[in-house]
């Protein structure tokens, strides 16, 4: 298998997982382009209560991600994942069942704390090779982007035919569906580091916490979705201004969202091949600011909204892909669900405050206040990711392994945590995974101070 492509399992894992991620956000991305439209009809409905219910997601998900993610290292990343799946589920029936704007928000809320995002982001850099986990986390972005854009479709539809309650009938029924993928489809690994950084402790969380590097993608991920959420509280409503029905908004957005895709490709080859990740990742943010800043001064027609928005999500796609995969290429080996944790929580503590501003500023001033807001936000991220480092990357090596072990007692998860734990504690070794299904082990190594044969030797090969 080329080092250059992904091998069986990453595409498995990347194709799975990025339909849990894809059909858990394709209901929270419906209710963007319509609660501001269709949420009138509920009892307590105004611009700045349409924001705090966009966001109260956010602050749940911020709240819960990093204890999830510590969770997950310590019981394993499919049994958070489908709890999270169930609460989710729990909250979208509450907010179906509302009759205001303040229990769709307690809703929302609950929605929230079905926080897995660290897990599914973990178990993705689990299962893929540092240099292939770019392209996972590509696929994983990929499939939320198209969401997005069938949301920006189906949204208006719904709603247009069974209000904001049909939109979370349907975000329940599809969590549901993504239960069923996570514990039919998606792989099973079990995954070690050495002794002493198998999971993180309270202190490790502080120290990842203030880690430099990961606070500058921790940052940058939380302003980010800070203003995607501020611009379509407002953006909406700009479109039917300019003459464009709600029900026709995907007219626009589909467009949009797809060549966006096409244009971030050449970006992301640019960026691995070329080396030139940081000048890339500078480049986008500095997109997102131009695009934002236009909208602000120009933003007054469909054509003029569309064509900002197009280079907004070229950039946006691109930083959606990379940054999850420098923050496990820079965190530790067993601490990568309370790393991702940190990114998580600050991601949706981004939605929650673009919420509340974004809805602030449409209700005592306009729009375009709105995304002068938002254009203010992507200058100062640009300060803060100039000092950004993008660290080296380590080699991993693959194992054909057969689990063995009395047939009567035989426990195939306790026998791969005992292989998992015998290499992890072998000198050079940063990681190891064993995903079951394959009988295969992947090691992620420091070449200079790893012994092959020893390996093997371990792991019982010839």
């Amino acid at each position: 298998m080329s080092a250059s492509s992904l091998n069986a399992l990453e595409k498995r894992t990347a194709v799975s997982l990025a339909c849990v991620f894809a059909f858990r956000m394709l209901g929270l991305f419906m209710l963007m382009p319509v609660l501001a439209i269709y949420g009138t009809e509920l009892e307590g409905f105004s611009p700045l209560w349409i924001g705090i219910a966009i966001g109260a997601y956010g602050l749940t998900q911020a709240l819960l991600q990093i204890p999830m993610g510590w969770l997950s290292d310590k019981f394993g990343r499919k049994r958070v994942i489908v709890a999270g799946l169930i609460m989710f589920a729990i909250g979208s029936i509450i907010a179906a069942m509302a009759e205001s704007i303040y229990t769709v928000t307690l809703g929302r809320a609950l929605q929230g704390m079905g926080a897995i995002a660290a897990a599914v982001l973990a178990l993705a850099a689990d299962l893929s090779r540092d240099e292939q986990r770019p392209k996972v986390m590509a696929v994983i972005g990929m499939c939320i982007g198209l969401s997005f854009a069938a949301a920006m479709l189906l949204g208006p539809m719904i709603a247009a035919s069974f209000g904001v309650s049909g939109i979370f009938w349907l975000t329940a029924c599809l969590a549901v569906l993504g239960i069923f993928i996570v514990l039919t489809v998606v792989p099973t690994a079990v995954n070690r580091a050495p002794k002493g950084d198998t999971s993180a402790s309270l202190n490790d969380i502080k120290n990842l916490v203030k880690h430099p590097q990961l606070v500058r993608l921790n940052l940058g991920v939380m302003l980010l979705h800070l203003t995607l959420t501020a611009v379509f509280v407002a953006l909406p409503a700009e479109l039917i201004k300019d003459g464009l029905a709600a029900e026709m908004h995907w007219k626009l957005y589909i467009p949009v969202l797809l060549l966006a895709f096409v244009f971030m490709v050449p970006m992301m080859i640019i960026a691995i091949k070329k080396q030139k990740e940081k000048m890339a990742f500078l480049v986008s943010i500095a997109l997102i600011v131009a695009s934002l800043m236009s909208l602000s001064l120009f933003g007054s027609s469909a054509l003029i909204i569309g064509v900002c928005m197009l280079i907004y999500f070229i950039a946006f796609n691109f930083l959606e892909a990379t940054m999850p995969a420098l923050v496990a290429r820079i965190s530790p080996a067993g601490q990568k669900g309370s790393a991702m944790g940190a990114f998580s929580s600050t991601q949706f503590l981004g939605a929650f405050l673009g919420g509340i501003i974004g809805g602030y500023f449409a209700q005592v001033s306009d729009a375009q206040t709105v995304f002068a807001a938002a254009t203010l936000v992507g200058v100062i991220w640009f300060a803060i990711a100039w000092g950004m480092e993008v660290p080296p990357k380590s080699k991993l090596i693959s194992l054909l392994t057969e689990l063995q072990g009395e047939k009567e007692n035989f426990d195939p998860e306790k026998a791969a945590e005992k292989l998992a734990n015998d290499l992890a504690d072998l000198p050079g070794v940063l990681e190891t995974t064993v995903v079951l299904e394959e009988n295969r082990t992947y090691l992620k190594v420091k070449e200079s101070e790893f012994d092959l044969q020893q390996a093997k030797a371990v792991a019982g090969i010839v």
